[in-house]
């Protein structure tokens, strides 16, 4: 049973920013630093990506642990309360990145997910520039494929 209204529940996750989150914003300040220009949210490709290098044909996703269910990491953990309403929710996110991912790939476009535990990490430990940098390595690399941070 949950313990606050459904009311308040609804309040609360109508209030969880989809775009523009701090992890978002920290990877785009840091690769707008380096010069890299990019389209954000592109409507046209699969997935919307967070950000689009069309210079470099690359689609980076910044995705959240909890609502991509990032394996193996703490903060992927499944709600208690509602179950069945969350298993659908999450593993729908889960094979719809999965599937947008397939389709950019399969059309050339390099991708790129960073994940909001790692950028977290490296804030905490003062080390986001070599994240930034790690970034900025698989954009100017020759070839597709898909990278993790």
């Amino acid at each position: 049973m949950d313990k606050i209204s459904k009311e308040a529940r609804s309040r609360n996750m109508a209030a969880i920013k989809h775009k523009d989150t701090e992890p978002e914003l920290v990877i785009r300040r840091g690769l707008h630093a380096l010069g890299l220009r990019y389209r954000i949210h592109k409507k046209n490709l699969p997935g919307k990506p967070d950000l689009y290098f069309a210079k470099y044909k690359t689609a980076v996703f910044i995705h959240g642990c909890f609502w991509h269910q990032h394996k193996d990491c703490s903060n992927a953990v499944m709600p208690k309360t509602n179950r069945d309403f969350w298993m659908n929710k999450l593993n729908g996110n889960v094979n719809r990145d999965q599937s947008n991912i397939s389709k950019l790939s399969n059309s050339g476009i390099k991708v790129v997910v960073v994940w909001e535990c790692t950028i977290v990490e490296h804030m905490r430990a003062k080390k986001i520039d070599n994240l930034i940098e790690g970034i900025h390595q698989i954009l100017i690399e020759k070839g597709n494929g898909v990278y993790e941070f």
